[in-house]
């Protein structure tokens, strides 16, 4: 019998052939190969959104070559440098270990101190000098020439040249007596230094020699702030008291005083643009300004910040003004006003509080919406910063500020937003964003184009308990309608055009308990809620009618649906995950191994994957089609939310105690990643969160880098199992052809003979074969060699007959299956067509050969050769096979060999097409 050799076309390796194969040996290999992995193996941290400046203040340059101001503001481990002109972001300082402290630059280079050490950056990126000495945390910088002067909290001075590193002077001062606090360098006195104290005293060295000129009694109040005037000998003293002391240094003479009554001064900082003007920082956020001619306050910068503010600086001959604070904002105010007042004119800001929520808006992946405990609700681009905005405060009665003027409108925000929605479907025709505020009943719309809070708030008249807030929002796809959960239980539907209540499902609530999700697929058919008693509840939107409940095991806290694939996520409170597929109403998969509770899920824009955060500072990835955890990595803070870029590229976090939104970049999407089940006891290492520039690359020796099992290459065994069908990894060009080699030849016979070259060949002459191999030049050292031909030499058998006749003594057939492998398929049919006693073989070497067939059908290996090499033999010798015995016998055994295997091999085939035309045609 012989086999269609077109059916095996395109068959990979593998059927199974017997008994069902043991998974313990695949599930060691994965165990193993997890061992070694301990941080992400699917998320790489990408960089922060949203960090503008903290509490330490900024510092100003000024560069000759561009004729423009800088301004410097520090971000936790780095500093950014941003153009004033524009506010536009120029350089991104690399990251150090620590902190910055305190910053200061000159006209070339900005220092940076981190812990007790400080370091030189120039190009405001690269550190070129790192100076080392101090025992104590830096808190003052300041350069002076080619020195630069650092003191700690320890109350040591040490002055440093820049350029060598090395250390200048150094002054220790008493903590208990003078506790430095400030520290300046006034204008024109060459090697002099004055320095302020927390005592109050200030004392005016000379540090070329060493000497202690004058000592300030002061006026018994700490110093806080120092500042040159723009007259010579003058400085302001700001003092723990709210008062501006204009002393002259070198009578030793008070000016003028002035008076705040907002706190310790933080700043000062003179206009030089012709107006005698002094600005004045306080921790509450206000400005002062004060006319220095008439000697009173002129003017005042209420709510400049909304904490303290950490650094003003006016620009030298501009009318501008730039501040920061730990706020999280960077702004320049102009004075182009004819009272003298400051107006906004450009600024930079996050958000100054915790944050609440974050979720991507629109399909494209570059703007996340975040909401804060600070009240706003804030839009940040992934592309460029200038792309930034902000929708501001929700107003109870926005109509009221604006009709009375109101400058404080603290007593009437809405408090922060716990929860949102959006959809941007509608987004230019009405609100297409839904809040549900901190203790609030009525849910407030906002306008994403229009950047504002919307004209609506949401909530249902009936209800007259004041304890009853908005717990769950959710906004159909259509952006139409929005959907809102009370902690009565009831689930109330709205339009988001009108803003009129469309009904509530269930009679009189939804749940007995406080609605915890909901959520409407992506037709409007289907609505599902959740609430606090354990039910998982399916409505019909549009008559509100129940179709099924189900019980959850333990109370459910996030409800998350995937529309796409119609995938429901529920975290419970036993920090358990189920998985439930709307169109059945059934769960289809439970994952546990958080130990606290899950705060945020996401799913991928596929639905593979299901991305969980959890108050165990964990954030775990599961694969849904395998029900696998296949990632898994700890981080220091504890994350709040996560979100997954709809395409895929960008996971975004926001953590406790942190103002911005990180950035995980999705390696699987540049980079091979193998996505092998976690084993059970797997213990992930902590991950630093990503800073706004990537941390430096830190160079490995190759020794003492190890491998790991994902850098191995796999090499992959020639037969998985003995009891596996496999076939050979030989083109198919070597053994489908074998049945019509005599048409082959026929077509390819050539027209005519070939004509002998007139002169040498051009390419050396090779010996035919499908291994190139260059004839050897012929050495005739016998010039009289007879030209009778040796009979002896013709009839030699080749070296696959003897090959052959070696097996039937040993019983090994591999080394003649070789040779028919590296042959062509006319050196095949030639080797085969000689194994005929006619052809100068034997019936034995006939017989050696179809043992040699049987052996590859029961080792399973080689299948198509085996069944090619039949159907060529029995095409050249069917004939003589019935007058031998031998043979008849040989290929009767063979052939019920062969029709059991393809019998099983059949109906696997069979199988197959019967369950994928099912799946084609059946209504699932």
């Amino acid at each position: 019998m012989t086999v269609p050799l077109d059916t095996l076309k395109g068959l990979a390796t593998c059927f199974p052939s017997g008994p069902e194969l043991s998974g313990a040996g695949i599930a060691a290999a994965m165990e193993r190969a997890s061992e070694r992995r301990t941080a992400s193996a699917l998320f790489a941290g990408f960089r922060a959104l949203g960090l503008f400046s903290n509490d330490i203040p900024h510092v100003v340059r000024f560069s000759a070559l561009k004729r423009r101001f800088y301004v410097t503001t520090c971000v936790g481990k780095s500093f950014h440098t941003y153009d004033v002109q524009k506010l536009s972001l120029v350089a991104v300082s690399n990251s150090v270990p620590q902190d910055i402290c305190c910053m200061a630059a000159d006209g070339r280079l900005v220092f940076a101190a981190y812990g007790n050490v400080f370091s030189a950056f120039a190009r405001n990126k690269e550190i070129v000098h790192t100076f080392k000495g101090h025992k104590a945390e830096i808190h003052l910088l300041q350069p002076f020439g080619d020195h630069i002067i650092s003191v700690d909290t320890d109350s040591i001075l040490i002055i440093w040249h820049i350029y060598s590193e090395e250390e200048y002077l150094q002054l220790t001062f008493d903590k208990s007596v003078f506790k430095i606090s400030a520290i300046l360098h006034p204008s024109t006195y060459l090697n002099k230094i004055l320095l302020g104290s927390e005592q109050g005293s200030l004392q005016l060295w000379n540090v070329k020699s060493n000497k202690l000129l004058y000592t300030f009694p002061g006026w018994k109040l700490g110093v806080t702030a120092l500042q040159q005037a723009p007259a010579v000998d003058v400085v302001a003293i700001g003092l723990m008291s709210g008062q501006v002391i204009i002393h002259n240094i070198k009578f030793n003479e008070t000016l003028m005083k002035f008076r705040q009554d907002w706190g310790p001064i933080t700043s000062i900082s003179f206009r030089t643009d012709g107006h005698p003007v002094m600005a004045a920082g306080s921790p509450c956020g206000h400005i002062g300004l004060w006319d220095l001619e008439d000697k009173k306050l002129i003017n005042q910068m209420r709510n400049a910040h909304s904490t303290a503010i950490a650094g003003l600086t006016f620009l030298h001959r501009e009318p501008l003004l730039v501040t920061n604070g730990a706020d999280n904002a960077l702004r320049i105010w102009i004075f182009d006003g004819p009272t003298g007042e400051g107006r906004l004119l450009r600024f930079r800001m996050g958000h100054s509080a915790p944050l609440t929520s974050i979720r991507y808006y629109g399909q494209n992946g570059q703007q996340i919406l975040s909401a804060s405990q600070d009240g706003t609700l804030q839009s940040f681009s992934t592309v460029h910063e200038k792309f930034n905005k902000s929708l501001g405060h929700g107003l109870i009665n926005k109509k009221r500020v604006k009709r009375k003027g109101l400058q404080n409108t603290m007593s009437v925000r809405l408090p922060p937003i716990t929860k949102f929605a959006a959809e941007e479907a509608r987004e230019s025709d009405w609100d297409g964003i839904i809040a549900c505020h901190q203790g609030k009943l009525s849910c407030s719309t906002w306008n994403y184009q229009k950047s504002t809070i919307g004209a609506y708030f949401l909530k249902p008249k009936e209800m007259k308990k004041d304890d009853i807030t908005a717990t769950a929002v959710d906004i159909t796809s259509c952006g139409n309608f929005a959907v809102i959960g009370l902690s009565s239980g009831t689930v109330d539907v709205y339009n988001m055009q009108s803003g009129i209540h469309r009904g509530s499902f269930g009679k009189d609530q939804a749940h007995k308990g406080s609605v915890r999700g909901v959520a409407v697929d992506g037709l409007n058919q289907l609505t599902v809620t959740t609430g606090s008693e354990g039910l998982l509840k399916f409505w019909n939107f549009k008559n509100k009618i129940l179709i099924h409940s189900v019980s959850l095991s333990s109370s459910p806290n996030i409800m998350l649906l995937h529309r796409d694939s119609g995938i429901l996520g529920l975290a419970l409170d036993d920090f358990s995950i189920s998985v439930l597929d709307i169109e059945t109403r059934k769960i289809v998969r439970e994952f546990s191994g958080h130990q606290g509770q899950i705060n945020d899920m996401a799913f991928s824009p596929d639905g593979r994957w299901l991305i969980s955060a959890a108050m165990d500072c964990s954030i775990r990835t599961w694969d849904l089609p395998s029900g696998c955890l296949i990632d898994c990595f700890l981080l220091d803070s504890a994350p709040l939310n996560v979100s997954m870029s709809p395409t895929g590229d960008f996971l975004a976090t926001s953590h406790v105690d942190h103002l911005g939104i990180f950035l995980w970049s999705n390696i699987s999407l540049y980079s091979i990643v193998s996505l092998r089940p976690l084993p059970a006891d797997y213990v992930p290492s902590v991950v630093m969160l990503p800073g706004t520039c990537q941390t430096q690359d830190v160079e490995v020796s190759e020794e003492t880098v190890e491998p790991s099992d994902e850098m191995i290459e796999y090499d992959s065994p020639e037969q998985l199992n003995e009891q596996l069908v496999t076939l050979s990894l030989l083109p198919e060009s070597r053994w489908k052809n074998l049945l019509n080699l005599d048409v082959i030849k026929k077509k390819n016979k050539p027209k005519e003979p070939p004509k002998v070259p007139k002169s040498a060949p051009f390419f050396i002459p090779t010996i035919p074969g499908l291994v190139p191999r260059y004839a050897a030049p012929e050495q005739n050292n016998d010039p009289q060699q007879s030209k009778v031909v040796n009979l002896g030499v013709l009839a030699q058998k080749s070296d696959f007959c003897l090959k052959l006749e070696e097996g039937l003594v040993n019983n090994k057939y591999d080394t003649a299956l070789n040779l028919l492998k590296e042959s062509g398929p006319s050196g095949i049919e030639t080797e085969l067509r000689s194994l005929s006693p006619d052809c100068g073989g034997s019936v034995e070497v006939m017989q050696s050969f179809l043992k040699m067939i049987g052996m590859m059908l029961d080792r399973k290996r080689d299948f198509e050769l085996a069944q090619a090499y039949l159907a060529l033999f029995l095409k050249l010798h069917l004939k003589m096979l019935p007058s031998e015995p031998v043979l008849l016998e040989e290929i009767t055994n063979l052939s019920s060999q062969v029709e059991e295997n393809w019998t099983h091999l059949q109906s696997l085939f069979n199988q197959s097409m019967c369950i994928l035309n099912y799946l084609k045609s059946a209504l699932l």
